[in-house]
């Protein structure tokens, strides 16, 4: 895949997605759609995620964090797009 059939896009989920899980949830969905990039909390109760991948697999996971795991209670998803990190696999990065 080329970095041309590559989507990549930051978000920020708000509500009650810090101490639920959700950034173990989102590595493991990430990962299992195959994208690259990274999720941390952070210190105003948001978490925030940068996904690359194929287009279909970016929707999927941005659909996904609309609901999150079973204990959050998600608000609003802000989708912006991002600069691709290139292939780095998917992990979680210290909270700012």
């Amino acid at each position: 895949m080329t970095q041309s059939e590559r989507r990549a896009v930051r978000l920020t989920i708000q509500g009650r997605v810090q101490g639920v899980w959700f950034r173990g949830w989102t590595v493991d969905t990430a990962t299992s759609l195959g994208l690259d990039g990274w999720v941390r909390n952070r210190r105003d109760g948001s978490v925030e995620a940068l996904a690359a991948g194929t287009p279909d697999a970016v929707e999927q996971l941005i659909q996904a964090c609309q609901t999150g795991p079973s204990m959050a209670h998600v608000l609003n998803v802000d989708v912006r797009d991002a600069p691709d990190p290139g292939p780095t696999g998917f992990h979680q990065e210290t909270s700012v």
